[in-house]
């Protein structure tokens, strides 16, 4: 079960290049251009939009996440377009262990800019240092060595691969599993 005063806020992150705000229903045609592309949608749980209305239904899920005080998820704004293109949040927290899960996305237009580094660090930093937080983990396919080196880039370290993990898109696939305490990311942050 998960504590509701920890995820009712979801406070506005700010980065260099992004902001991390929750999701609006003004969102969704952003939110649609990436989320319909197959290679976006390639690695992560969910099929590839297919119409706007698929992307609305996710933010009225989201929202009833924000309303619930749940684990959910922030939208990236890139803020020299001010257009929406990513999401980063909590799949899931355990109170009892004080531990959570973080998963993203990203339009392919972003791919390889640091992005997604900046926005991992910035909830790294929340999770940590406001909340509390004693272990953040993160999973990608290791078709998708992406996404762990993104993943490395911000203090993570891979734990395994755990096999067959995930039924994904009609196979079974291998996830790589990556963790970072937070005596270790304040360790590191207070050195740098």
């Amino acid at each position: 079960m998960f504590e509701r005063s920890l995820f009712s806020i979801m406070p506005v992150l700010e980065t260099e290049r992004l902001l991390l705000r929750k999701m609006e229903m003004r969102d969704a045609q952003d939110m649609y251009e990436y989320s319909r592309d197959p290679l976006v949608a390639k690695y992560v749980l969910w099929e590839a939009h297919s119409s706007v209305s698929d992307t609305k239904g996710y933010i009225r899920y989201m929202l009833r996440k924000y309303r619930n005080g749940e684990p959910s998820s922030w939208c990236i704004v890139e803020k020299a377009t001010d257009k929406v293109v990513g999401t980063i949040g909590y799949m899931w927290y355990q109170q009892d262990n004080s531990a959570c899960e973080v998963g993203y996305s990203l339009a392919r237009k972003c791919w390889n800019r640091g992005y997604m580094t900046e926005a991992l660090k910035a909830v790294l930093d929340y999770s940590f240092r406001e909340l509390g937080i004693n272990r953040v983990e993160a999973q990608h396919e290791t078709e998708n060595p992406a996404s762990g080196a993104v993943m490395r880039k911000c203090g993570m370290a891979k734990e395994g691969t755990l096999r067959s993990r995930l039924y994904n898109k009609g196979r079974y696939v291998d996830v790589d599993l990556y963790s970072i305490l937070r005596q270790e990311y304040l360790s590191k942050t207070r050195k740098a």
